[in-house]
């Protein structure tokens, strides 16, 4: 099995802990800024990468797109990201902020920070490996850069560089989404696609239909209309009841066939466990429950809040819910919104829609996705191959420059957007060693 050398691994895990220090969340555009500077820093003078984008200073979280011309035939793409949620020390066994090296049960040595798994240690061990495979000789195709700073806020900036009609970025026969994939300690996976995501809000505010237009007293109730009463009155039909179910696309052969294979291998109580759910809200065994979940479109409530808060003796004058609207690749947003539209047309209640991408799918006899598993079988173990991922990614904005564009790579991580995230330090040798092969794998097919 192959994994990184020593010191590659321990100069990816100092680059890991250099730019986990930087707070790059939304909530702070000055770290934001540092880290595009620090990104810069390294493309150009140790990977001595042409920067394509941004073409002046950095300003808030601009797309960074850098090109390794090694003067091949072909190109791939290796994507990633630089934002990160935010953290405060409380709970974690080390500052989110600093970071640090302990051991986690039945994992060995971890290394914990924010944005160790979710991307900034994935983003140092892509470029590491990049520059390692580069300086060897050993990189035979040329490579594209794209790093996004608003991933975790539905990547606008990347999706706009990308859709612009002067888009630079040449024709390529693969692209990478390199990260920690073996979820929960099992195989690691292969998604051949993404399911879409559209957020938005409904929002009720007080005013002339009958609701205060600031908080009063709730002894007005029975002539004053309440807003989140209105609001929950309306979300009683907003999506399926329970689980927020819409519809379900129509599975074709290729993706039927993939998830009967992919149900043999697929433990549903570990999947909860890795995911620290509680149970599923429907039964069926492994094959039932991947086809339920793969190929159905939820409206999922993800808040709930009034304004003012903390007083149980108002009416409030306002009231929202947030709202993820996800979607298998071929079902569209667009149609279950513009029914929900027109079912609250005339309400109090107004809808709003934020960000929003598409569900994309790609081939399982790709160049990008022979590739990688490839690259599994050399650094980990055959991999559970996915028709699409549950969650979302802007493949669906790559889609026209690239034959496939995948997430993928061996190691392990966990505790995302939550207290103690970490990367496992010996699986983070063999991330390092998966993306060398999975670029080393692209240029011998080119």
């Amino acid at each position: 099995m192959r994994t990184a050398s020593a010191p590659l691994l321990e100069e990816a895990l100092d680059l890991t802990a250099l730019w986990c220090a930087i707070p790059s969340h939304a909530g702070d555009p000055t770290a934001q800024a540092r880290q595009v500077t620090a990104l810069l820093d390294w493309l150009i003078g140790d990977l001595g990468a042409t920067i394509i984008a941004p073409v002046e200073g950095p300003e808030g979280a601009p797309v960074i797109h850098a090109r390794l011309d090694v003067g091949a035939d072909e190109s791939v793409i290796l994507y990633n990201m630089y934002d990160v949620m935010p953290a405060t020390p409380e709970g974690w066994r080390v500052d989110p902020w600093t970071g640090g090296r302990t051991r986690m049960e039945g994992l060995g040595e971890v290394f914990v920070a924010r944005g160790a798994e979710n991307n900034k240690g994935p983003l140092a061990g892509m470029l590491v490996a990049l520059r390692d495979l580069h300086r060897a000789g050993r990189l035979h195709v040329n490579v594209e850069i794209l790093l996004d700073g608003e991933e975790e806020h539905g990547s606008p900036a990347m999706r706009r560089y990308l859709a612009a009609p002067g888009c630079p970025l040449p024709s390529c026969t693969g692209g990478l989404f390199p990260s920690l994939c073996e979820y929960g300690g099992g195989a690691p996976r292969v998604f051949l696609g993404f399911s879409g995501i559209t957020k938005g809000w409904l929002l009720v505010e007080g005013g002339g239909w009958g609701g205060p237009r600031t908080a009063i007293h709730s002894s007005n109730a029975p002539w004053i209309a309440n807003p989140a009463r209105v609001l929950v009155d309306a979300l009683a039909d907003f999506g399926g009841a329970v689980t927020g179910e819409l519809a379900q696309v129509a599975l074709d052969d290729e993706a039927s066939a993939l998830i009967a294979t992919l149900a043999q291998g697929f433990d549903p109580e570990a999947e909860l466990e890795f995911r620290t759910a509680s149970r599923f809200a429907l039964g069926g065994d492994a094959e039932a429950l991947l086809r339920h979940v793969l190929r159905t479109a939820s409206l999922n409530i993800s808040s709930l809040a009034s304004a003012p808060v903390g007083d149980t003796a108002v009416i409030p004058h306002r009231a929202e819910a947030l709202f993820d609207l996800r979607t298998p690749p071929g079902l569209e947003a667009g149609r279950f919104l513009s029914a929900q539209r027109a079912r609250l047309d005339g309400s109090a209640v107004t809808l709003e829609v934020g960000e929003s991408a598409p569900g994309v799918r790609f081939g399982a006899d790709s160049r990008g996705a022979r590739a990688l598993i490839a690259a599994y079988e050399q650094t980990s173990q055959t991999p559970q191959v996915w028709p699409w991922a549950l969650g979302s990614a802007p493949g669906h904005a790559f889609a026209r420059h690239v034959e496939s564009f995948l997430i993928g790579g061996a190691g392990r991580g966990g505790n995302a957007h939550a207290v103690d995230e970490f990367l496992q330090i010996e699986g983070f040798g063999r991330f390092i060693a998966s993306v060398q092969a999975w670029l080393t794998g692209m240029g011998q097919a080119a």
